[in-house]
């Protein structure tokens, strides 16, 4: 296919200020049916396509995530006309953060340094003390470790709010955008991470549940009213992993019951493959599929 006229794939990956009016009125022009109108709901989820985790020079960069980013606006194009709705998450922090140097310090009063793992047994021994909500953040490591599974990671100060590390990459934007307005179909923004007292990978439920924040039902019924689930975005190993792990929970939960069932037909993650072809992994392949990511193409089938 012919790609919208602003789009230059050599600038994906760079910051830049947006062509939304550009992106408007070429999506405008399209002359693609209404999104409402679709037998077939697919959405595409996009976890986390922020600049601080894409760029190069990003706070978080993950490596081959521009890449990432390229195929996925070019798979928007390409299936603009197939994908119903578009739904983005936005990992959203403040400087004090159980996550970032400013919430330990050492005996020496140091913050630890970015990349630094805290076990509930240092807490304890006081190795690291916290400066803030002492009592949480010693039963949230202990709760880490006991229910996550995970040790505690100090991460370098990213996806700050107001900073231009928090938008999403711009070219991936721009196809956002697009396809709102060829499909006449608002994308969804979910905003998470804001919680000081906890990380947020999954853009449904905090790592550690805190009273009054738990899982995001409302969107997650949104969701699961979808025919197929793409999704695309960043890290494999923590954001996209949990989503897709909380996605299934809920799957696996719903499928035990007798008063709720989910009309989900497919969960796949965008990756890449020597074709373009639709992947139709159903939910015994959704573990692996899991722990994997990045792009493929979606071609008409029957459904």
């Amino acid at each position: 296919m012919t790609f919208p006229s602003y789009y230059d794939p050599e600038r994906v990956g760079t910051l830049y200020v947006p062509d939304t009016a550009a992106a408007i009125g070429e999506g405008l022009a399209a002359g693609l049916p209404e999104a409402a109108g679709d037998d077939r709901r697919l959405v595409l989820l996009l976890v986390d396509a922020q600049v601080d985790f894409i760029h190069l020079d990003g706070a978080l960069s993950v490596p081959g995530a521009v890449e990432d980013a390229r195929r996925t606006a070019e798979w928007i194009y390409r299936h603009v006309g197939e994908i119903t709705a578009i739904a983005a998450s936005l990992d959203s922090h403040l400087p004090a953060q159980i996550f970032f140097p400013t919430w330990w310090v050492n005996g020496a009063g140091e913050h630890p340094d970015p990349f630094t793992p805290i076990t509930s047994q240092q807490v304890k021994q006081g190795v690291w003390k916290p400066v803030y909500q002492p009592e949480w953040s010693v039963m949230y490591v202990e709760r880490l470790q006991e229910q996550a599974k995970k040790e505690l990671m100090i991460w370098p100060y990213h996806t700050m709010i107001g900073t231009p590390g928090h938008n999403l990459t711009p070219a991936l934007y721009e196809a956002v955008v697009y396809h709102a307005t060829a499909r006449q179909a608002d994308p969804t923004f979910i905003v998470k991470g804001s919680l000081p007292q906890t990380e947020f990978y999954s853009l449904l439920e905090p790592e550690v549940k805190v009273p009054g924040d738990e899982l995001n039902r409302n969107f997650l019924d949104e969701l699961l009213g979808y025919d197929l689930i793409y999704v695309a975005g960043q890290a494999k190993s923590h954001c996209v992993l949990e989503t897709v792990t909380s996605i299934m929970r809920t799957l696996r939960r719903r499928s035990r019951g007798h008063r709720e069932t989910t009309t989900v037909g497919g969960l796949h993650l965008i990756r890449p493959t020597s074709g373009d072809r639709l992947r139709n992994d159903r939910e015994s392949d959704l573990r692996r599929l899991s722990r994997t990511w990045a792009a493929t193409g979606l071609v008409n089938r029957p459904h």
